[in-house]
């Protein structure tokens, strides 16, 4: 800088002017040099070094690529030329020292950081890390990284020794851990859910507890924001979704399928063998026609063959109602244009209980959206509480006040008739 001053008073310049013109000077040449050094490490020596990952036959170098490592690690040259050019300005040195140390721990933290992520993501390429996943251990690593890093950064700026301020800590941690005790577990159950991938925003998520039922618009340190279907706003403690469970649809709408698990519930008086008469009524039903043909040809076989006498239905095997019901119901879903045909798809008999034997339909949508799963949904068992009369069965509900009005009416009609006999 001294030179440039005199350089300029060789030219009749004022002293003080030439002073601060050299000031200005430098400081634009030291912005220049970083400027062009950084320009030389983003373009030149990233584009070497991308060349050279890319087109080995290493896998590993190519995560590090990606987290970005090197292209953080370019950060710091900028910061080691401010730092070298800090002795032209004296007055001012110590104070650039150490800004200049400071930012530099800061990028090494960022490297560092990035470095473990990478690790984690080439550990997880083997097939150990299904078993024996190291990430739980990266995370701790992290937070000691980055406690350490924040007392270098501190003490630097400071200029004090970082082990005074160790002692300093130490002795108010109790202190803190009292005052910030919300914040500090804010802070762990943010870094869980972030680092878990367990909450995102967008995601539908079900919290009873809190009564949250809706999707997560906000993600903060301290607090998950839910907005309800009713549109209401459920703040959740960060912690709280950490230490209580809750359920999350994100698998349910990535899948691209959401279930449908309800029961239709059969009056069991009403389930019989098929008369040949159902059986040719059957036959005209559009998605029983092959069903019904197959399976007589396969009973008929069958009671040939073990020589069985038809004359009693109890003997040998023979076509149910039921069992043709259900076979409708199968056959009609697999049809269906809403149902999703790659996911699981069955009608099942449940244990049978006081209120009739339970035929669960169990399938999924191939829509997720709300509205549009209802209306599936309703169309289907609209049909089936419709078709079920057609084969002789009777849906089973509790007795209603009409149905007893009507019992009612029937007594009173047959004591009239009894009475005038």
């Amino acid at each position: 800088m001294e030179f440039i001053k005199d350089y300029f008073i060789r030219y009749n310049m004022d002293p003080t002017l030439a002073k601060y013109l050299s000031i200005a000077t430098t400081i634009l040449l030291i912005i220049l040099l970083c400027v062009i050094a950084n320009f030389i490490t983003k373009k030149v020596v990233m584009r070497i070094i991308t060349k050279i990952v890319t087109k080995n036959k290493f896998t590993w170098d190519d995560k590090i690529l990606e987290r970005k490592v090197f292209h953080k690690l370019s950060h710091i040259v900028p910061a080691l030329i401010i730092y070298f050019f800090a002795s032209t300005f004296p007055n001012y040195q110590f104070v650039i020292e150490r800004a200049a140390i400071a930012y530099i721990i800061i990028v090494m933290l960022m490297v560092i950081n990035s470095l473990l992520n990478a690790i984690n993501d080439i550990y997880q390429t083997y097939e150990i890390s299904k078993s024996r996943p190291i990430k739980g251990y990266i995370q701790v690593g992290k937070i000691f990284i980055f406690i350490i890093g924040a007392i270098l950064v501190i003490s630097s700026l400071i200029g004090q020794s970082p082990l005074i301020l160790l002692s300093g800590i130490g002795a108010l941690s109790a202190v803190f851990m009292l005052v910030f005790k919300d914040s500090l577990l804010g802070l762990v159950a943010g870094v869980q859910l972030s680092s878990n991938d367990m909450v995102r925003v967008g995601d539908w998520i079900e919290m009873p507890k809190y009564g949250a039922d809706g999707d997560v618009i906000d993600v903060s340190l301290n607090t998950v924001k839910v907005q309800n279907f009713d549109n209401t706003i459920t703040t959740i403690p960060s912690y709280a979704m950490i230490s209580d469970s809750f359920k999350n649809w994100r698998g349910m709408q990535n899948s691209g399928g959401r279930r449908i698990k309800r029961s239709l519930f059969i009056d069991k008086t009403s389930i019989m063998f098929c008369t040949e008469e159902m059986i040719e009524k059957f036959k005209n039903i559009h998605y029983l026609s092959e069903y019904i043909t197959e399976r007589q040809q396969e009973i008929e076989a069958y009671n040939v063959e073990n020589r069985i006498n038809r004359d009693n239905p109890v003997n040998g095997r023979a076509l149910t109602n039921i069992g043709v019901f259900r076979a409708y119901v199968r056959n009609y879903l697999k049809h269906h244009s809403g149902i999703h045909q790659e996911k699981t798809l069955m009608v099942r008999q449940l244990a049978p209980t006081e209120h009739g034997l339970p035929l669960e339909i169990y399938c999924f949508t191939n829509d997720i959206r709300w509205p549009v799963y209802e209306t599936i949904q309703a169309d289907i068992f609209d049909h089936l509480f419709a078709v079920a009369p057609e084969f002789g069965i009777r849906l089973f509900q509790n007795p209603t006040g009409n149905d007893l009005r009507s019992m009612a009416s029937f007594h009173d009609n047959s004591g009239k008739t009894n009475e005038q006999s």
